[in-house]
């Protein structure tokens, strides 16, 4: 018996275990300005910034005067808002008639993961500035693709994360209080998924298991969040502008989730965007948003206790996510409805990080029972 012992522990200590971070995180009001001193540390003078028509016109004329004022060209390039195959190579294609010796992602998701795309094809250096706090893209490798019918498509993967991330909190604090929220509901599910796919034996996205620190910065994650998330959200509503709790609730949905959710694993909760993406109206919702509904969803399939799966739901009420199929304007989903989404859900390559097992019945069961809890609340 001692020597099964010692040898299963020789095991666990021999198994390869990846994590990945950004090369450097920036955050706090005014984080722009620091962007220049950046770029010359990488001895960059031509950036290709993508953005699209929204982020330039409130935010570019910022950019551009904070990059000129150090002779620094640059070169807009505007993102048409859904990131195809198509898209992202014209707008490679653009960059490297530009000569461009860095890129810089300047936006939300899909422009971020656009410039992601861009820089790897082109091999370049990466930084990235989101003007919305409403997923945790900003510091991973992944790139997510939709089809013309607005569908995740594929995933695609950088060699390396972000080379920097700069997150200026006053952009993020004018932007549309929804978007924070989402972000807040894209980063409340990583502590459930990272301890699923971890109990499991699943992978996360270096392909290994994880390692206890990705774990900790998910449940820290969660931690932050119901610390600081209401309060948060309260002072964006009233002031538009950040404090203690904006700053800690901004870290916590960007930089410890996008750690947590790459270097420890997802599972039902991100699973489900594959079928909720699919159907013509809760497509049309934030991502953060139907995340949080597929926690409460998640909850519920791992059998967990109703008082806590209601605590969990009733937060995400108190902060304004989606709880029912009311919330996203649906009476309720019909058998087929429901059928489809868990068909969609069940091709998830992370679907199998759950226990008890996901099968399309279990997934249906789990939809129902979180909408009639949402309802009661």
């Amino acid at each position: 018996m001692v020597g099964v012992e010692i040898s299963i522990g020789v095991i666990e200590l021999m198994t390869i275990k990846t994590m990945g971070f950004p090369g450097r995180y920036i955050q706090g009001p005014g984080a722009l300005e620091e962007i220049p001193e950046l770029l010359k540390s990488f001895n960059a003078n031509n950036v290709a910034v993508i953005l699209d028509e929204v982020v330039n016109k409130i935010n570019g004329e910022s950019l551009q005067k904070t990059l000129s004022q150090e002779g620094i060209r640059a070169n807009f390039v505007l993102f048409p808002g859904e990131i195809t195959t198509d898209v992202v190579s014209e707008l490679a294609s653009q960059v490297s008639d530009l000569n461009a010796d860095i890129v810089l992602g300047f936006g939300g998701g899909k422009t971020i993961d656009c410039a992601k795309w861009i820089a790897f094809n082109c091999k370049l250096p990466l930084f990235i500035l989101p003007t919305i706090a409403s997923n945790d893209s900003p510091t991973s490798r992944l790139i997510v693709l939709y089809d013309e019918h607005h569908r995740v498509a594929r995933v695609d993967y950088m060699v390396r994360n972000p080379d920097v991330v700069i997150v200026d909190t006053t952009i993020i604090s004018h932007a549309p209080l929804r978007f924070f929220v989402a972000g807040l509901g894209d980063a409340l599910s990583k502590k459930f998924e990272a301890a699923q796919c971890f109990s499991n034996q699943g992978k996360n996205f270096f392909g290994t298991p994880s390692l206890a620190t990705a774990r900790l910065l998910a449940d820290k994650c969660y931690e932050t969040i119901i610390a600081y998330g209401e309060e948060a959200v309260k002072q964006l509503k009233q002031y538009q502008s950040p404090n203690d709790a904006v700053e800690r609730a901004i870290e916590a949905s960007v930089l410890l989730s996008g750690l947590g959710f790459e270097s420890a694993g997802l599972s039902l909760a991100h699973a489900l965007t594959r079928g909720f993406t699919a159907h013509p109206i809760m497509t049309k919702f934030l991502h953060g948003e139907i995340v949080a509904f597929g926690s409460i969803v998640q909850l519920i399939a791992e059998n967990r206790s109703l008082v806590e799966i209601k605590a969990h739901a009733k937060f995400c009420q108190s902060i304004g996510l989606p709880v029912s199929f009311n919330d996203f304007g649906l009476p309720g989903l019909n058998s087929l409805e429901l059928e489809d989404i868990a068909a969609k859900t069940m091709m998830a390559p992370y679907i199998n990080n759950l226990s008890p097992k996901a099968t399309d019945a279990r997934i249906i069961e789990s939809l129902i029972r979180a909408n009639e809890i949402g309802i009661s609340l």
